[in-house]
């Protein structure tokens, strides 16, 4: 009895799903109250930012007219704020990416760009070497030495 207390139970295949399956269903619990929180803090937000708008139907033209005005200016300001982090967003961006580029270097490994395989005929191969000035060919059968067999024929 003490050598089936000291060892592991294997567990059935049954027990396993069974977690498996619990599991899975806690998981898709969080996320969906996770997405609800998101949801619920995104309306909050949304609701401390955005003014309640007057009735329009009871305003007179040049209130209106006022209305547009002030809703322009906002605009702008939202505009150039959002220019502004833009171009914060592209100075970390340039900035991040040469501090990799120094720790790359400092490691003394270089990222190797992907090549692709090219297929190429030895007349291309040295086309592309040499230049398309210089007609090389290259006839690899006529370089070939001539095996005995053909000197008795």
């Amino acid at each position: 009895m003490a050598d089936s207390e000291s060892a592991p139970r294997k567990m059935t295949h049954q027990r396993k799903q069974q977690l498996k399956s619990l599991m899975l269903n806690k998981a898709r619990e969080d996320l969906k109250r996770e997405a609800e929180q998101k949801a619920e803090e995104k309306k909050n937000v949304l609701n401390k930012r955005i003014e309640p708008m007057a009735d329009l139907g009871s305003m007179s033209q040049q209130e209106l007219m006022d209305l547009c005005r002030e809703l322009h200016a906002k605009i702008d300001k939202v505009d150039e704020a959002r220019y502004e982090i833009e171009g914060k967003v592209k100075k970390n961006d340039t900035e991040i990416e040469e501090l990799n580029q120094k720790i790359f270097d400092l490691r003394g490994k270089f990222k190797r760009p992907p090549l692709r395989r090219v297929r190429m005929s030895a007349d291309q191969m040295l086309r592309a070497l040499l230049g398309s000035k210089h007609k090389v060919t290259m006839d690899l059968r006529s370089n070939l030495k001539s095996s005995k067999n053909e000197g008795k024929k």
